[in-house]
């Protein structure tokens, strides 16, 4: 089992309809892809800070209702109508780009919190946000990523040697 504490994590969030599952989480794998290699891109010019980062894609209402998940650098992925995180965001979070009705980046241009909201109105819409976010975003969201701690603390369940036992004969 790996040692959950000495990681950090940057959560890639997807909706949980099966429009979402159908189209988005695909998606939010190659996001991931692209966000770890931007990550060891990072670190082999210098960046320090971003040492120790794990990508993880999570389901909208478990990030919602998990309530530790909540203090990690974030990105939701999808519109308002199949994330329920990106409908709890979109008041929330200002647009840092729309490009007319089709797709949407929202994040606070001073990254006070490492938070983002992609989505398109249609998941090709959804697709080129993805790929603008990591031209013309991605750089400055990792570098907002490597002050943020972005650790969580591990349940006693995880942490128990017992528990770590059983988990293995499995």
């Amino acid at each position: 089992m790996a040692d959950v504490s000495s990681s950090r994590w940057l959560l890639i969030v997807t909706g949980s309809t099966l429009r979402a599952e159908e189209m988005d989480r695909p998606l939010g794998y190659y996001f991931k892809r692209k966000i770890e290699e931007g990550i060891t891109a990072a670190i082999a010019t210098g960046r320090t800070g971003l040492e120790g980062y794990v990508v993880r894609l999570v389901a909208d209402f478990r990030w919602i209702h998990d309530e530790p998940l909540q203090s990690l650098p974030t990105i939701s992925l999808g519109g308002p109508g199949v994330n329920a995180l990106a409908h709890r965001w979109l008041e929330e979070v200002p647009v840092s780009l729309a490009y007319g009705d089709r797709y949407f980046i929202q994040m606070d241009p001073d990254l006070a919190e490492p938070r983002a909201s992609i989505w398109g109105m249609d998941n090709p819409a959804t697709q080129i946000a993805v790929s603008v976010f990591l031209d013309r975003f991605l750089d400055r969201f990792l570098e907002r990523c490597s002050r943020a701690s972005g650790r969580l603390v591990p349940s006693e369940e995880e942490t128990d040697p017992e528990t770590e036992d059983e988990d293995e004969d499995d």
